[in-house]
């Protein structure tokens, strides 16, 4: 045999720093596959739970006029007082907010004009006036116009 025609045995070892980066790609490539569909499950969730805060906003709202209107009718103005005043006070931050509140622009735009009324009623339910329960009665009634438009 003839030198030429023994061919050396080359044996291909991959190094360790290019096994180590193989491994490395491939971890990151399973952990993205992991995080993508969590990730957009999480962006889902969100959304959801943003609707349901903007709802319960407009339900807490509803709530402290109901509340005001039915502790007018029962003679507690005190209360009714404290609720009415919160429902302003509530409907002026949703009102303010523009783009983020649940309010669509001509709901904010329709109740402006009751914000006209609050200095008035809350006047009424601190002297304990029982013209206070029909002012609120027809407040809520507008209200809830306004809104389910």
């Amino acid at each position: 045999m003839r030198e030429d025609d023994v061919q050396p045995e080359t044996v291909e070892r991959t190094s360790p720093v290019r096994r180590f980066g193989v491994y490395a790609v491939v971890l990151l490539v399973v952990f993205l596959l992991g995080l993508v569909p969590m990730w957009l499950k999480s962006r889902s969730y969100a959304s959801s739970l943003a609707d349901a805060e903007q709802q319960l906003s407009l339900a807490r709202m509803q709530n402290n006029l109901s509340s005001s209107v039915i502790d007018a009718r029962r003679g507690d103005y005190e209360p009714a007082r404290q609720a009415a005043s919160q429902f302003f006070t509530d409907l002026r931050a949703e009102v303010d907010k523009a783009g983020a509140s649940p309010l669509t622009q001509p709901q904010r735009e329709g109740v402006l004009p009751l914000f006209a009324q609050r200095d008035e009623l809350i006047t009424l339910l601190a002297r304990n006036d029982p013209a206070a329960a029909d002012r609120l009665s027809d407040l809520h009634a507008s209200y809830r116009k306004i809104v389910s438009n």
